[in-house]
């Protein structure tokens, strides 16, 4: 899958029954993960074992690939969420809804690429152990350049927390052209040009 190698191909079932025992979730939050998924299935295994030339990190052993196929494309992603957060593992999901996935992989926070067409997607395992490997899926899959002095996760903080301004300057610019009286009007001119400012250093 995912034009990985053959030897990290493992395909076990999750049945979803076993972690709704093990993590002994409420009702409400089985209905609500069950309106969503249909099959978990472990793909791939990324580790030592599995590719000779790959350097064991200690942080991190084996890297799963999880296909999850989904009973609907507006699926919550507090669901993978939640999989990411109750299972100790490392994983990247390959979220299918009929011909097309979506990647999804837990690092600080959800990240997701765009939806593609299934035989299109090939994964590169770029690094010479588990971590690196790790840090580069993330960073493929989050379209995320990581810049000079800055972690990964400080790199993911960074990006969210400039996403959010813009969109409160889209928002900003929307009420602006909307607002009538003159004073107003400028007070979110001038706001505006600082936010700006703030967004472009």
């Amino acid at each position: 899958m995912l034009g990985l190698p053959k030897s990290t191909e493992i395909n076990q079932q999750l049945p979803k029954k076993a972690i709704f025992q093990k993590f002994e979730l409420k009702p409400a939050q089985r209905d609500h993960f069950d309106a969503d998924i249909s099959r978990l299935t472990l793909v791939n295994a990324i580790s030592q074992n599995k590719l000779p030339a790959l350097q064991r990190s200690e942080s991190i052993e084996t890297i799963y690939i999880v296909a999850v196929a989904l009973k609907r494309p507006n699926y919550d992603p507090k669901n993978i969420q939640m999989l990411s957060k109750l299972i100790p593992q490392k994983m990247l999901f390959a979220l299918q809804y009929e011909a097309e996935v979506q990647l999804a992989i837990y690092h600080t926070k959800l990240i997701c690429s765009s939806w593609r067409k299934a035989d299109t997607i090939k994964l590169q395992l770029l690094g010479t152990t588990t971590d690196i490997v790790w840090d580069n899926l993330v960073k493929t899959i989050g379209g995320i350049e990581v810049a000079d002095g800055n972690t990964l996760a400080e790199q993911i903080a960074i990006d969210e927390s400039r996403e959010k301004l813009r969109k409160h300057i889209s928002s900003l610019e929307v009420k602006a052209r909307q607002e009538k009286q003159p004073r107003k009007k400028l007070e979110m001119f001038n706001e505006l040009q600082r936010l700006k400012e703030q967004y472009h250093n």
